[in-house]
């Protein structure tokens, strides 16, 4: 499994957690509150579906960045 899988998997949960807490929160937090039984199911679906990319994009930085400041890291405790 390549790595940038392995870290969008991981910040997969944590963006959809976040994405379905805003979701919820407007719901709840507005007029939609009377229908909230049956948004929340839309909720759920369109969180997950957003989160996809956004931890595609987010594991293809974390990779990035980390990989740089590792090297950066190893270089001043060599050196």
């Amino acid at each position: 499994m390549p790595v940038r899988l392995q870290i969008a998997a991981m910040v997969f949960l944590m963006v959809q957690a976040v994405l379905f807490g805003v979701g919820t929160i407007i719901i709840m937090t507005t007029s939609l509150a009377d229908d909230a039984f049956t948004l929340m199911p839309a909720v759920v679906i369109v969180s997950s579906l957003f989160s996809l990319p956004i931890s595609w994009a987010i594991g293809a930085w974390l990779r990035t960045h980390t990989r740089g400041e590792r090297f950066e890291h190893d270089r001043h405790v060599a050196g």
